[in-house]
């Protein structure tokens, strides 16, 4: 009996959230010292950036969505709609450098443009939230931990191909 490639893609997706889950767990027990309020590495979103190279677009979101479902369940309505927020961002110009640029853009470059508009999507939010402009004295932190956990991300987006790949779930 032949599986559909639907069916495969599907769970193939749930394994990732699964895995973006517990990336984020791990992730909130590291007690990282930095100079803004919110600033994390940023480890689940190696899989939201893997199903957006591998499963398309329609996978990244429902990725990026079911991570905010679980913000929202576990930390709050406002890391709810910072996570869609910020994750909505991030695959929209994720997406937009691979539309235009294809295979002449680098995980690297992707990676980086991606995590800055996840920080500049949050940053809209928490402006949006909080009614004001306050937030924007944290913007040019944002871009530096932006380049730094875009880069991150795709050291370990390069790690987590070859593995995957391994288990032949592609």
């Amino acid at each position: 009996m032949a599986v559909s490639k639907k069916i495969i893609r599907v769970v193939f997706t749930g394994l990732l959230f699964a895995a973006a889950i517990v990336l984020s767990i791990a992730e909130n027990s590291l007690q990282i010292p930095v100079l803004a309020p919110g600033v994390k590495l940023g480890l689940a979103n190696v899989m939201v950036m893997y199903a957006l190279f591998f499963l398309g677009k329609r996978y990244a979101l429902l990725l990026a969505a079911l991570k905010a479902v679980f913000a929202l369940i576990t930390r709050g309505a406002v890391a709810g709609i910072l996570s869609l927020c910020g994750g909505l961002a991030s695959i929209l110009v994720m997406a937009l450098l691979l539309a235009f640029f294809g295979e002449r853009m680098s995980y690297l470059i992707v990676s980086i443009f991606g995590a800055i508009s996840h920080n500049l999507g949050q940053l809209a939010a928490v402006s949006v939230i909080y009614t004001g402009l306050v937030a924007l004295v944290h913007l040019p932190v944002l871009l530096v931990a932006g380049v730094v956990t875009g880069a991150a991300t795709a050291v370990l987006l390069k790690f987590l191909i070859p593995a995957v790949n391994r288990l032949g779930l592609k």
